[in-house]
């Protein structure tokens, strides 16, 4: 497996938007295996079964298990961060607009396919840096630019004044704060999803930690 994983390290999958029919049909069901059993648990055979397609089918468009992880990893990725990049700042309400940028973060970090996926990608990227790297740069770092733009935005408006730290810190905070403990209490506990009144009172702490410490 070691050679196939470094061979795949250099591959950059295509976004699911370029693929054929056949080839976005063994993803999908390559997803489903994967976040079911993760990579090590998945093979080729039950993602073809899962398909419907021929084994030739598969190769045909993905060269091999770890390619098809790739590209599941990305897809997945590119599904949660559509959510967020409608999200814009309308000057004139501070605590509003953070905590519609709170939900939305908390909309796609909270997710239970987001979950699956980050387990998966934490258990099996110490042995596979590739899948750790395009999971971060495909999805938290996507995300991460977009709370900074919001947050820009804020200060423009002179809504927000981040003299001690730079937008990059604050991005960094707002993110560590938002996700925080709900993120590592469903992490651990997958069979308790956490209830939108523990999000609702955790957004509003959030929130307004941000204004009294950063709001103009």
């Amino acid at each position: 497996m070691t050679k196939e994983l470094t061979n795949s390290q250099s591959t950059t999958p295509p976004s699911e938007l370029e693929l054929g029919a056949k080839a976005r049909t063994v993803l999908q069901a390559a997803r489903k295996i994967f976040l079911t059993h993760g990579f090590n648990g998945a093979t080729t055979d039950m993602i073809q079964r899962e398909a419907g397609v021929s084994k030739s089918t598969v190769y045909a468009h993905f060269a091999n298990k770890e390619t098809l992880f790739l590209a599941v990893i990305k897809s997945e990725c590119e599904v949660f961060t559509a959510s967020i990049h409608n999200i814009t700042f309308k000057p004139g309400n501070l605590t509003e607009n953070l905590r519609r940028l709170g939900y939305a973060y908390l909309q796609v970090a909270l997710a239970e396919s987001a979950m699956a996926l980050y387990r998966v990608v934490i258990a099996e990227a110490p042995r596979f840096p590739a899948l750790g790297h395009m999971f971060y740069n495909s999805g938290p770092l996507v995300v991460k630019g977009k709370v900074s733009k919001y947050l820009t935005d804020a200060v423009a408006s002179n809504e927000l004044n981040f003299e001690t730290i730079s937008i990059e810190e604050a991005t960094d905070v707002f993110v560590a704060l938002m996700r925080s403990e709900l993120h590592l209490l469903y992490l651990t506990h997958p069979d308790k999803p956490i209830t939108k009144d523990a999000i609702d009172r955790w957004v509003e702490i959030t929130i307004d930690f941000l204004v009294r410490s950063y709001g103009c």
